[in-house]
Order: structure tokens, then C-alpha cells, then sequence
């Protein structure tokens, strides 16, 4: 809750709030009453803040907006513009190609920091004794 008040700039008190007057928010919530938004969710809010905080609309507006179905292909419009936002985004450290590594210069790093870890412990223990 708390990125998604971040990202849409309102009190995550009011996402709260938002969720018992539009029964069509339902994140979903895990251990300790924690909730995970989905996209279509945060989709959602975002338009329901522009509607309250741009568009001048009361939450009464809002809701018989949703009732009447009229505002589907704005929320569909959003959803899509998420989307290609999304495809946009550069690639996770997961989807690069894998860098090809000289084995004996890694292993030979890496026992240079062994090697120096026990150092360190070694002076700690001295400090601490």
C-alpha cells in the first residue's frame, strides 16, 4: 500500500478509505493484513483519483460512473497504457545474456577475500578478547 500511495501521490489512509466505497478495489491481502495491489487494481485507483482530483467528481459520481458502466474503456485505455510502459521498461538483471567468467581468476578473488574475512575475524576476536 504504501508504493501505491507513493506512486499516486495520496495518504494511504485514502486507499483504505477508497476500498469501502468502491468494492471493485480488492487487493489482495497476505499475513499481518498486508496488501499486494495488482496492476488492474492500482489501474483502478489511478483513475479513481483523477475522476475525485482533477475531474471534480464526488465519490457519489464516481460510483454511479462505475455502476452505469461508463467508465470501462477509460480503464481499459489506462490498462493499456501500463502495459506498453511495462514492455518499455528496460530488461531485469535476469533477462541479460550471461557474462562468461575465467573461472581460475574468480577463484582466485574469491580466496582473497577469504583470506581477508579471517584476517578480519581474527583482528575482532583479538579486540573483542
Amino acid at each position: 500500500i504504501s508504493e501505491v500511495a507513493l506512486e499516486l501521490d495520496v495518504p494511504q489512509h485514502v486507499l483504505r478509505f477508497w476500498e469501502t466505497r468502491f468494492t471493485q478495489i480488492r487487493p489482495l491481502k497476505r499475513g499481518g493484513g498486508r496488501r499486494y495491489y495488482r496492476p488492474e487494481d492500482v489501474a483502478l485507483l489511478r483513475l479513481i483519483r483523477e475522476l475525485l482530483y482533477n475531474e471534480g467528481y464526488t465519490i457519489k459520481g464516481v460510483q454511479k460512473l462505475m455502476r452505469d458502466g461508463a467508465l470501462k474503456q477509460r480503464l481499459a485505455q489506462i490498462e493499456s497504457e501500463v502495459v506498453a510502459a511495462a514492455a518499455s521498461a528496460p530488461p531485469s538483471i535476469d533477462a541479460l545474456p550471461a557474462a562468461r567468467v575465467d573461472d581460475e581468476a574468480l577463484r582466485g578473488r574469491l580466496r582473497a577475500l577469504l583470506t581477508e574475512l579471517e584476517e578480519l575475524r581474527e583482528r575482532l576476536r583479538a579486540v573483542l578478547a
